[in-house]
């Protein structure tokens, strides 16, 4: 048989794989199975493959999909079909298959292998970042096996990508190469992982983002209207919700104090779509909705087309009012952070905003300029802020001049608020983080992959602002924000949040 046509016999579906296990096993053979991402095949990954053939008769590999290869933007490298095909080429590896779900622990009881066999930087279980090695070694001896370490020459795929590969733009790849002289992964996870004690009060708008995925076909031939057809729906909890959310993975305690609407409060729905670890507040308006956005999205390119909002922007009843600034001065004051999340909806009064600004500790405040507030929601609206998070745009229409260089913009405002940290985002541009001394830091982003950019500063806000509160160097923050940023515009939507793992996956990435 030709070899082109060995190789392509020992790629299995998991079931076909199944059934040769059970073959083997019926004629007394025992069988091997290791599983992973493989995504550059290098000399490690074959002496692995080795050793872990010397402990049985028959070695299977299973590989991770391209969809749950959580490494952040712009891995795998390696399609899934090249790399079934590199594994099946190893005479070591009798059958190679492609997994069907994201860990190893189900197909562990499929398979039912004698061994399942692991590289030795798994042996010291409690530091792999997924913890996943625990449920897969229950998973084996569950099945009557056992959990095998190798113990050989071993390689990182992601140093080897991210040397040898052009994975990162030029700015990126210097950016990165001068930041792991200072800083490890284990270093950035671990202050990621000290936010757990910090107590946070996220306050601003709620919004109810709303996505109608829709088929275009065209423009009606007799009026400038575009015609498409009404695929599927979807709701997702965004502003400070969404901000909430982001935080609420990272942080044990967060408190949310937002406003809903009288009229169509859709409090359910929200009180749903919020984490367990979200102790909300809920403020009434009887004058308005809850503010809904309503986006009009073509499917396959996750296009805007256009969208439609309900809301009342006005400011809040007096009453009402009263109340939220009693509410909050009693949180305020309890908390290690104050996280703003200003959408410019009309929660956020001057008599608000000036609580906020005497009762919080540390005050973190992301002021949006968007369709709706059409500019008038500048972050100059507040006397002062500890942390600032705003975008290019939002930061030059606070300082009132959109052509002069940023850099004077961020130190007019800066000194205006008193910021410990001021952060500008610009897109594909990276970021930009000024400290109290006026120093100001360059970040290039993480990502050439975008799917949606909306609630994309809401995650970058929601993990800098704690980062931030602990007096970290600007550097960190906006590699922290960056990295943050590259997970959250592959999510559509506020779908889901930045969780630690994928982000611990992909600072690792990035700074092998």
């Amino acid at each position: 048989m030709p070899p082109v046509a060995v190789t392509q016999s020992k790629i299995l579906s998991l079931e076909g794989l199944a059934a040769a296990i059970a073959e083997h096993r019926a004629s007394g053979r025992r069988v091997v199975l290791c599983h992973g991402v493989f995504d550059l095949l290098h000399p490690g990954h074959i002496r692995h493959f080795e050793a872990a053939r010397r402990e049985g008769d028959a070695l299977v590999v299973t590989l991770t999909p391209d969809g749950y290869v959580n490494k952040g933007p712009g891995r795998p490298v390696f399609n899934e079909r090249l790399r079934l095909e590199s594994i099946a080429a190893l005479e070591s590896v009798d059958h190679v298959a492609l997994n069907r779900w994201p860990t190893a622990v189900e197909t562990i009881r499929l398979l039912k292998p004698d061994v399942y066999a692991k590289g030795d930087e798994y042996k010291a279980r409690e530091q792999d970042l997924t913890g996943m090695i625990f449920e897969e070694e229950r998973a084996i001896v569950s099945e009557g096996g056992r959990i095998h370490f190798t113990s050989d020459v071993t390689f990182s795929s992601s140093q080897l990508l991210n040397a040898h590969f052009d994975v990162f733009t030029p700015e990126a790849s210097e950016f990165l190469t001068d930041f792991r002289g200072r800083w490890s992964a284990d270093d950035v996870i671990d202050v990621l992982k000290s936010l757990a004690g910090v107590k946070v009060l996220v306050v601003g708008d709620a919004i109810v983002d709303e996505y109608h995925f829709c088929r275009a076909y065209g423009m009606a031939s007799k009026t400038a209207t575009i015609a498409a057809q009404l695929e599927r729906e979807e709701s997702y909890a965004g502003g400070a919700m969404a901000v909430a959310n982001h935080l609420a993975g990272f942080c044990e305690h967060v408190e949310l104090v937002t406003c809903l609407g009288g009229q169509d409060s859709r409090e359910d729905f929200i009180r749903s779509q919020l984490k367990p670890n979200v102790e909300a507040a809920f403020h009434v308006r009887p004058d308005a909705p809850t503010t809904t956005k309503r986006r009009y999205v073509h499917s396959f390119l996750v296009t805007k087309l256009f969208e439609i909002a309900r809301f009342n922007d006005r400011p809040l009843p007096p009453e009402v009012e009263r109340r939220v600034r009693a509410d909050l001065e009693r949180r305020a004051a309890d908390a290690d952070v104050v996280v703003v999340a200003d959408f410019g909806q009309g929660f956020l009064g001057p008599e608000t905003i000036g609580t906020l600004a005497d009762s919080a500790r540390f005050l973190a405040v992301n002021a949006q300029t968007n369709a709706i507030n059409q500019g008038y929601n500048v972050v100059t609206r507040y006397p002062r802020a500890d942390y600032v998070c705003i975008d290019a745009e939002e930061a030059r229409l606070a300082f009132g001049d959109r052509s002069a260089p940023l850099t004077d913009v961020i130190d007019e405002l800066a000194g205006r608020l008193g910021t410990r940290l001021f952060t500008v985002t610009r897109g594909p541009e990276g970021s930009m983080v000024r400290d109290a001394d006026g120093d100001v830091v360059t970040v290039p982003t993480f990502s050439r992959e975008v799917v949606d950019t909306i609630g994309a500063g809401d995650a970058f806000l929601a993990l800098t602002a704690p980062v931030a509160s602990l007096d970290r160097e600007p550097e960190l923050v906006g590699f922290v924000g960056n990295a943050v940023g590259a997970l959250a515009v592959r999510i559509v939507g506020n779908k889901e949040s930045v969780e630690p793992t994928p982000l611990y996956k992909f600072v690792s990435t990035l700074l092998k």
